[in-house]
């Protein structure tokens, strides 16, 4: 596993490799609904990688991490997908949601391993 300052830089490298390219072929996301669905989609992997990386400095500057953090980067991933198209807002946020659910299911389980571990011993 990566440790929190690598994690930090890859996902901000993510966060503007993705950004990039989604500015760049913004005018294809545009062009079909399925595209369009695809645009928010893409701006959700943003709130992923930027959600990574919020994470990852706080926990490296000792900081706690709390919804503040999610508001933020649901906050520039809306944004990014608003340049694209309106119904990019609306499909960013769905496709959002679900991966911050799969997140935090998948936070858990992770946790209560831990946590089962540390008991045994």
């Amino acid at each position: 596993m990566a440790g929190s300052g690598s994690s930090m830089l890859y996902s901000f490298l993510l966060f503007v490799v993705i950004l990039s390219l989604q500015e760049m072929y913004r005018g294809k996301l545009a062009s079909s609904e399925l595209f369009t669905i695809l645009g928010g989609f893409i701006s959700s992997l943003i709130f992923l990688v930027l959600l990574t990386f919020i994470g990852n400095f706080q926990e490296t500057y000792g900081m706690r991490t709390g919804w503040g953090a999610v508001i933020l980067a649901e906050a520039v991933a809306l944004i990014a997908a608003s340049t694209v198209h309106r119904v990019c807002i609306t499909t960013c946020f769905l496709f959002s949601a679900g991966l911050l659910y799969e997140l935090n299911k998948l936070s858990g389980m992770i946790l209560s391993k831990s946590e089962s571990k540390t008991r045994r011993y």
